[in-house]
């Protein structure tokens, strides 16, 4: 009974299978747009914003700072701020604060991103699969039908091989969109923990000097 309905199943052939390849080809582009709109709108201005921090490393001036970061916006403003707000509390307490905020904005760049990665590994593993059950079918209908054995083949392995070729189109892109994003997060999160420690020198140098 189980071999029957294994034996069902794949006779279905490899139709859904590439349904299933054109959804999450649509899933991959649906998440490169969001992620590309949001890590353009979340982008901080790198020219105020390094002269901002260098302006804070010649005078020391927290407040100064911070009131130019609340205008600012992205990730390495808000990491920037963190630390500034616990300043007081000593420059361990505002190193913690950045790190901690910097986690969680690198959570929030790399969502959806998962995905990317699941469909870009797996995609041809799927067409593959599709292939397997197309063959099946094929020698299915030839065994069904022996007279119009070569046409039954043919047209079977041909339709079957589409999806091997479908799940390579869908993974070559996914994991290209990948390794662009994370990059990009790299990156950015690079520049911060760069900014992050030019700040964190200077509080230092404040908490020995009035030591």
């Amino acid at each position: 009974m189980l071999e029957q309905g294994m034996m069902s199943f794949a006779l279905l052939g490899a139709g859904w299978v590439l349904w299933l390849l054109v959804i999450l080809s649509v899933g991959c582009i649906a998440v490169a747009i969001e992620r590309s709109v949001y890590l353009v709108k979340d982008s901080t201005d790198r020219s105020g914003l390094q002269e901002a921090v260098n302006s804070f490393l010649k005078d020391g001036d927290r407040s100064k700072l911070t009131v130019k970061l609340n205008k600012l916006d992205g990730c390495e403003s808000r990491v920037l701020a963190a630390g500034l707000e616990l300043a007081p509390l000593g420059a361990d307490a505002a190193e913690k604060a950045m790190a901690g905020t910097l986690t969680a904005e690198k959570m929030q760049m790399e969502r959806g991103l998962p995905f990317l990665a699941t469909v870009g590994s797996n995609a041809p593993f799927l067409g593959l699969f599709g292939t397997v059950l197309g063959i099946i079918r094929a020698f299915n209908d030839l065994a069904l039908n022996s007279a119009e054995a070569s046409d039954a083949v043919m047209a079977g392995i041909s339709e079957a091989l589409v999806a091997t070729a479908v799940g390579l189109i869908v993974a070559i892109p996914a994991v290209v969109l990948y390794n662009v994003f994370i990059r990009w997060v790299k990156s950015r999160t690079s520049r911060t923990e760069s900014l992050a420690q030019l700040v964190l020198a200077r509080l230092e140098g404040e908490a020995t000097a009035h030591g």
